[in-house]
């Protein structure tokens, strides 16, 4: 049995060894803690977890913080959605040995269980009701999806935590460096580009019943954030939601942008939803479309993900504006 603790209680399946009786069999005594001293790590709840030391065998139940992990060097035991994951994150691929564990909102509880963990890694997106049942068997930490007023930080704030649990903070300061690096990179490319100040706005989309539903990605988005750190201005007019920036839009809504580069992600497994508006008047009319500044950024560049993706799309920007 694993000797991992965490302070908000003891785990159900202690419980039950230590309440058993009427056996003759010996009982086996803890293995040894698997190294390391005591870590505490304050998630996103504001709840201190502590483990016996340093966790190895981790899951994560949410694509950030599976590409978090992979970043930091760890190879998570389990992660939810493989299939899905190597479709939208190219900045951080999983080898062959993680389990899948189910849908991002619905991990299986039951397996998360089987694999002997040290940690799980999950988003406060998930149902509070599952945290308390991955608990039950395993410790948790919980970190932010993102935070519309500080995404970059949130970011950061949620890499570190892991890196903490699991003894690599090396590498997180690496990560911190080599996303600085980047940032400084993409500016001095923007100023060369004479792009300095240029409007974009980023978005993906989805066909409803033949509609063509657009999310922009608005102030607070991750991804624009990290853009107008290398100089460009984010221009969706609307306001999005408090966690991700993301808001809601038409075509119809797309005539409140000016001419900017018109930015979009798409995926070819799923295809692309603004193919959909080829022989739209409202869309054919539009000065992003009219003036040819309507890019499709690369695939499988993960918008919710960590430093490793946001470098991407640094490179992906630089490369667009050179077109």
């Amino acid at each position: 049995m694993r000797t991992t603790r965490v302070t908000i209680g003891l785990s159900l399946a202690a419980a039950l060894f230590a309440a058993g009786c009427g056996t003759t069999e010996e009982v086996e005594a803890d293995p040894a803690p698997r190294g390391g001293d005591p870590v505490t790590v304050v998630d996103s709840r504001g709840r201190e977890v502590t483990l016996d030391g340093p966790a190895e065998r981790v899951a994560a139940t949410e694509w950030n913080g599976v590409e978090h992990l992979v970043s930091l060097d760890v190879m998570p035991v389990a992660a939810s959605d493989i299939e899905g994951y190597t479709q939208w994150v190219s900045a951080a691929p999983l080898d062959d040995t993680p389990t899948d564990i189910g849908t991002r909102g619905e991990p299986s509880i039951d397996t998360l269980g089987s694999l002997d963990l040290d940690l799980v890694v999950v988003t406060d997106s998930l149902n509070e009701g599952a945290i308390a049942q991955i608990e039950t068997t395993t410790p948790v930490i919980v970190i932010a999806g993102s935070s519309a007023t500080d995404p970059i930080g949130s970011m950061f704030e949620s890499l570190d935590m892991i890196a903490t649990a699991t003894g690599t903070e090396d590498r997180a300061e690496e990560l911190r460096a080599e996303f600085d690096a980047k940032i400084a990179e993409g500016t001095a490319a923007v100023e060369e580009l004479g792009a300095t100040g240029d409007q974009f706005a980023f978005s993906d989309a989805y066909v409803d019943s033949g509609t063509v539903s657009i999310r922009p990605f608005t102030e607070g988005a991750l991804v624009p954030e990290v853009l107008e750190r290398i100089g460009l201005v984010n221009s969706w007019p609307m306001e999005g939601d408090g966690a991700f920036g993301l808001g809601q839009a038409d075509v119809e809504g797309l005539t409140e942008l000016p001419d900017v580069h018109f930015w979009y992600m798409a995926n070819d497994v799923f295809g692309d939803p603004y193919e959909e508006l080829a022989d739209n008047a409202i869309w054919q009319s539009l000065p992003f479309v009219v003036s040819g500044k309507v890019q499709r950024l690369p695939d499988a560049l993960w918008m919710f993900g960590g430093p490793l993706s946001m470098g991407q799309y640094v490179d992906a920007a630089v490369d667009a504006l050179e077109d």
